[in-house]
């Protein structure tokens, strides 16, 4: 992306930001994120990077739209109902910001695609909605050594947590292994509010839009959770773990599981 009048005159409350500026939102033009997911948090992250002025977007996501994903998934419309969901995101975003590069990826993330994907980007954004991928997304993203931003989200509440590869905590150093599933029901069975998937997937784009742009504190290694039924908040900093499988001094997992395996660790907990 360059320099324009017109960009100008489009990101301009972005610009005056004393803390982003016109050298954040050039570093914004220039950068490349994945998103993982364009489901209920993919749909906020994916619809807020491409107002940010992110220079190119690639979307991860080998399933198609039901009807039941419209309460939370606001990147799509009802007349997209049986597409790939990546090929439906895509088309909202450059209807929205012509100018956007946009990667569609129609499949799913596996240890096979994992690394040679996110090799391609400067950051990649965890919007999955199970543990199996999410650990495959942690485990991919320390090994390439590329920022990965998680989240979570079910019935009102969600949580965060920006991984540094090298900086910072990973997942597996907050989780060591895959919850149980009876531990860790789905939406499917328990809800999920699609403004609570709003809000945790928002904060994911800023934590994007902070990480490329440089603004100060640099995020990572803080564990957010967030309550939107009574409006709590709370932050908590994760250290890094010496034995941590993923990112430890002496890491078992030099390349991603398999899938099946990821399934396997959450089925015999």
């Amino acid at each position: 992306m360059e320099w324009s009048d017109k960009n100008s005159i489009r990101y301009d409350r972005n610009i005056r930001l004393a803390e982003l500026g016109r050298q954040g939102q050039e570093r914004l033009f220039r950068s490349s994120v994945l998103v993982v997911g364009a489901g209920g948090l993919g749909s906020p992250v994916l619809l807020y990077l491409a107002a940010a002025g992110i220079g190119r977007i690639g979307i991860m996501d080998g399933d198609r739209l039901e009807l039941t994903n419209l309460n939370r998934q606001v990147v799509h419309k009802d007349a997209s109902i049986g597409r790939w969901k990546a090929e439906s995101s895509a088309e909202t975003l450059r209807a929205f910001r012509p100018d956007l590069a946009v990667d569609v990826h129609n499949k799913l993330l596996t240890a096979e695609n994992a690394c040679d994907t996110f090799c391609w980007y400067d950051i990649v954004v965890d919007a999955t909605d199970s543990f199996p991928a999410k650990f495959l997304c942690n485990d991919a993203a320390v090994i390439m050594r590329r920022p990965l931003i998680h989240a979570g989200v079910i019935r009102f509440g969600g949580q965060l947590l920006t991984v540094l590869p090298g900086e910072t905590a990973c997942l597996r150093c907050l989780i060591p292994e895959i919850p149980p599933k009876e531990d860790s029901p789905s939406a499917a069975q328990i809800g999920v509010l699609g403004a609570a998937a709003g809000i945790v997937g928002a904060w994911q784009a800023l934590e994007a839009v902070k990480l490329i742009a440089e603004i100060p504190p640099r995020p990572g290694g803080i564990l957010l959770s967030l309550d939107t039924l009574s409006g709590e908040t709370s932050r908590h900093i994760v250290p890094r773990d010496p034995a941590c499988p993923a990112c430890g001094d002496n890491p078992r997992i030099s390349e991603p599981l398999t899938p099946a395996e990821y399934e396997q660790d959450q089925n015999q907990l």
